[in-house]
């Protein structure tokens, strides 16, 4: 199980990689599925970068290629106050200033 991946994550992945085996796809295949998927969720409920918005150096850059949940949840870790009133260019301005 990847360090970033939650319990919930572990058993979604083991479950996809079951149903993937019992359709007939190899273990290689369906272990490559099935973390497919998990990454994916993980990456729409906010709690994983996609490789856009994953930029080298900088934690600030490339926060326009973000989405706003991404964006969310890097300002609640930074205690950005009157983040869930914000939109997405709020939530941009404000990670910036918080440099």
């Amino acid at each position: 199980m990847p360090q970033a991946w939650s319990e919930k994550d572990e058993k979604q992945y083991q479950h996809i990689k079951k149903s993937e085996r019992e359709r007939g796809a190899g273990k290689d295949k369906a272990e490559r599925i099935a973390a497919s998927k998990v990454n994916k969720q993980r990456r729409e409920e906010g709690r994983a970068s996609n490789s856009t918005s994953q930029g080298k150096g900088n934690p600030n850059q490339n926060l326009e290629k973000r989405s706003k949940r991404e964006l969310y949840n890097l300002a609640k870790e930074r205690n950005v106050d009157g983040r869930s009133k914000m939109n997405k260019e709020q939530l941009i301005e404000a990670l910036r200033s918080r440099q």
